[in-house]
């Protein structure tokens, strides 16, 4: 074929035009991306709003009843976050202190705990695990969990010494007695900042493994932050606008976390723990990127597939303590937490069968 004189050189020009111009976005997607773009700004700007209100607001102080100084929950708690304190990843001796505490107070109630170890950055850290085997379906696992560690230099009262004390007094009651599936309570490492949605959490690590070994969780239920309350209303903040129209704004009330895909479980933990006499509960089924939601040790079993769900005071959106040096012993409620502990039991009797 003989071409014209010019004609390869139009050619070329031609393409190197079309490259300039690129491939052509349609209209409605760019509308899509801004739009995407502009709300999430304005979910962002909302909860930073939230989040700076509730620092704002003045934190409780819980007159103590001289009874509850005597109940293991307070002990738990004063051991955790005033005699050992702050127990973060750059405080590796005083988290060693509460992993030794824990360890010890499972092996006084008569379990032989198991420590997960692992390495971060050049040092070994360790999750806790206590095995009650089940009687009927030994394969398949309710795993109740809570982290041990704190943000950094903070006491971590209520984050989250309240749930490894409500887990450990778990742990001794229900010792005791047998239930169809095998329950595992794991007292997780490093879940805070700067390991924070690592796959060097504690809780990652479990569940990876977990997931390797096909290890049949058939709920996870994770502990967080259980001690913070007041009767205050309009001191309760929420991660979207207009959710006040659908929850309480008075922080009196419990809150069972979970994604989609564990809405039953869900549904099965807060119909347990609203049997509890005095024990308010909401409850929030929801995609797993709203703000807050997956903010815990729940989030790694979501991960690898698992049933999970969050039981929580809702952390920062009402404790204004929340990683800070006042997040002390005496913010907390120990009056409902001894009823939350109530709830549960129920709720992990009923789960284990």
């Amino acid at each position: 074929m003989i071409r014209k004189p010019g004609e390869e050189r139009d050619k070329s020009a031609n393409t190197r035009a079309e490259r300039k111009k690129g491939v052509k976005i349609p209209k409605f997607i760019c509308k899509t991306l801004r739009l995407t773009l502009l709300l999430s700004l304005l979910i962002f700007a909302f909860l930073l709003y939230t989040v700076l209100k509730i620092r704002d607001t003045p934190s409780v102080a819980v007159p103590m009843i001289p009874e509850m100084k005597t109940t293991a929950l307070y002990r738990h708690v004063e051991a955790l976050s005033v005699t050992i304190g702050s127990r973060s990843v750059y405080e590796y001796d005083r988290l060693n202190a509460a992993k030794d505490y824990i360890a010890a107070s499972l092996r006084g109630m008569g379990y032989n705990p198991e420590i997960q170890s692992y390495s971060y950055e050049g040092r070994t850290y360790g999750n806790i695990v206590a095995t009650l085997p089940g009687k009927d379906r030994p394969g398949e696992v309710v795993l109740v969990g809570a982290h041990y560690d704190t943000y950094a230099a903070t006491p971590g009262a209520d984050d989250n010494a309240s749930a490894v004390a409500m887990l450990l007094e778990l742990c001794r009651i229900l010792k005791q007695e047998t239930h169809g599936r095998t329950l595992k309570f794991v007292f997780f490492t490093l879940e805070e900042p700067p390991v924070f949605r690592s796959k060097f959490m504690g809780s990652a690590v479990y569940a990876g493994k977990a997931r390797r070994g096909g290890e049949n969780i058939t709920a996870m239920i994770c502990l967080e932050m259980l001690g913070y309350y007041t009767d205050n209303r309009g001191e309760q903040g929420f991660p979207l606008p207009f959710m006040n129209l659908f929850y309480p704004s008075t922080p009196n009330f419990i809150a069972v976390i979970g994604n989609l895909a564990s809405r039953s479980l869900v549904r099965k933990t807060a119909a347990s723990l609203e049997k509890t006499p005095g024990l308010n509960v909401e409850t929030l089924s929801t995609v797993g990127f709203l703000p807050g939601i997956d903010f815990s040790d729940h989030r790694s079993f979501w991960k690898r597939g698992y049933p999970a769900v969050m039981i929580t005071d809702t952390a920062f959106f009402r404790n204004p303590n929340y990683h800070t040096e006042n997040d002390t012993i005496e913010t907390l409620d120990f009056t409902r937490m001894h009823i939350l502990l109530q709830g549960l039991l129920r709720t992990v009797r009923d789960l284990a069968g």
